[in-house]
């Protein structure tokens, strides 16, 4: 049927409104997502301040603020939400109360206590929480939060803003999506391997009745499949995949499909605005049906086939590789969506139709296919909701799922990835892995000495000494042997730093802080994995795997 009329203004909810940029990236579903959250912040720093901002304008539903410090004179020089008038008075009180005027929409709370306290008190006080994010936090109480919030199964986001570098550390087990929204999604027309209504419709229209007002007004689709039809007669039954094969397909679309009508028209086909769609979508619409590698991948995997917890991703994933390996004859559901294209309405509309008509059978296999698992092993028909299958069949081949790894490990950690080579990162002088292993060397000094390198003026240059000392030592524990000596430099700048924490900087990380964690929150689009480096002074940024 048809696509619905837009609203009119006086349809439009406020909240529609107010949110209207934001929903036409995720979605009703998505704000949904976003206004069911509850999110955590450790303390009120210019950086944690910055992303809580991100998050409570497009309207988060809650938040809280765990900071036991009191409002200093560097925090109302590098804190937009902190001023000379608020200090010495308590951090998380005064930011929470000016973070929610921002928006009347969401709830904010505070707790005066640091995060180690809580830790102590209250172990479990985070699991409530739908993401937590970490900022100005020393490694040891670091190490104690990542272990509890691995435990438990919460994603942690931790943030810094050290001098004119920052970084951001995504923490969660697992992480499954279903609209990961990718850059380039091929359209699911099904081209190479009809499905019956499909056929059935594309057979019914014949080009050789048509007068060229018809033939120009045709769905190129249409065009795309009578031509493949004269293909596969004279090559066999594989598509054009080379340039030589696909100059002769285009051929048979130009001069072929309307020579009849040209002729009797008294007119030139091959120049209608159809036919040039037709040949435009030779790369993109002819391509293989199958299932993606990636998609695959998570068909494949042991909690799929397993299912040995209620996790509605996995059920409806396994219904899925079900489809695919019976109803589907190994291909995913049909997308049932088409892309905009030169026609009349009337046959526009019913090939829209045929689409979206295979789609609904195809995800109601996959909904039985769920019933059944479900009735299987014993668990609520509510663990699985239809509309839930729906979207997942609709969205299957962009599936993506993210394992990450614990910080707490990560610190404990002997060793990097195996497959970088440190020793020669380190002769690049402004490596991404140059940075990570600068701010791991400042951590270890501050536990080493109970403040960061170049903090109290007056110790500036016996802190360079101990910072290269930590630093030497770090690369050790890591395997890594030399590299420190030719640092100098970048030992020297991080202690002229002094642990500041500059605006512009935590205002940048914060943004991109924000986003991660509502991708996290709406599970949508692909988080970062699964730790960020940005270099103001360069204005790069880069993507570590750890």
């Amino acid at each position: 049927m048809a696509s619905p009329s837009p609203k009119s203004p006086g349809q439009i909810s406020d909240k529609s409104k107010k949110y209207d940029r934001q929903l036409r990236l995720w979605g009703d579903h998505g704000q949904t997502a976003l206004e069911s959250a509850n999110v955590c912040l450790i303390n009120a720093t210019a950086t944690g301040t910055e992303i809580l901002k991100s998050l409570v304008l497009p309207g988060i539903g809650s938040f809280t603020i765990v900071d036991g410090a009191l409002v200093s004179g560097e925090d109302a020089g590098n804190n937009f939400f902190l001023d000379h008038s608020k200090i010495g008075k308590p951090r998380a009180h005064v930011a929470t109360q000016l973070l929610k005027e921002l928006n009347s929409d969401v709830k904010g709370d505070y707790i005066e206590e640091t995060c180690d306290q809580l830790l102590s008190n209250n172990p479990d006080f985070f699991c409530s929480f739908s993401v937590v994010i970490a900022t100005g936090l020393t490694e040891k109480s670091l190490h104690s939060l990542s272990s509890n919030l691995w435990h438990n199964n919460v994603p942690l986001v931790v943030s810094v803003s050290y001098g004119f570098i920052g970084s951001i550390r995504l923490q969660v087990s697992e992480h499954c999506i279903i609209e990961s929204h990718p850059d380039n999604l091929l359209e699911d027309l099904r081209l190479d391997k009809p499905f019956p209504g499909l056929k059935e419709f594309m057979d019914s229209i014949k080009l050789s009745e048509m007068n060229h007002k018809q033939f120009s007004h045709t769905p190129y689709l249409v065009l795309l499949y009578k031509a493949l039809e004269i293909w596969n007669e004279r090559h066999g039954p594989n598509p054009p995949l080379n340039y030589k094969e696909k100059e002769i397909f285009k051929n048979i679309i130009k001069n072929e499909l309307g020579y009849g009508i040209a002729k009797e028209e008294d007119s030139n086909t091959g120049d209608e605005e159809n036919v040039a769609e037709a040949i435009k979508a030779v790369n993109t619409a002819l391509t293989k049906t199958q299932v993606p590698s990636n998609v695959q991948k998570i068909l494949n995997d042991d909690q799929c086939i397993q299912l040995k917890e209620k996790n509605s991703f996995w059920i409806i994933a396994r219904a899925v590789k079900e489809f695919v390996e019976k109803e589907g004859n190994g291909v995913l559901p049909l997308r049932g969506s088409l892309p905009d294209m030169t026609s009349d309405s009337q046959r526009y509309i019913a090939l829209q139709n045929v689409y979206r008509e295979q789609a609904s059978k195809d995800a109601e296999h996959v909904w039985r296919h769920v019933q059944t698992i479900l009735k299987e092993r014993g668990w609520a028909g509510e663990s699985v909701i239809e509309n839930d299958v729906k979207l997942f069949c609709k969205h299957s081949s962009e599936l993506r799922m993210i394992r990450g790894s614990c910080l707490a490990e990560e610190l404990d950690g002997k060793q990097l990835p195996a497959d970088v080579d440190i020793n020669q990162q380190l002769e690049e002088p402004d490596s991404p892995w140059l940075h990570y292993l600068l701010l791991r060397a400042v951590n270890k000094f501050h536990t080493e000495n109970g403040s960061y390198p170049g903090y109290y003026d007056d110790n500036v240059e016996t802190d360079i000494s101990k910072l290269k000392g930590c630093f030497s030592r770090l690369l050790n524990d890591l395997g890594c042997q030399g590299g420190s000596l030719s640092k100098d430099d970048n030992l020297h700048e991080m202690c002229r730093y002094g642990a500041a924490e500059l605006h512009a900087v935590a205002a940048f990380i914060g943004g991109c802080a924000a986003q991660e964690v509502i991708k996290l929150i709406t599970k949508q689009y692909v988080p970062l994995d699964n730790t960020f480096i940005f270099n103001s002074v360069t204005t790069t940024t880069a993507t570590l795997r750890l």
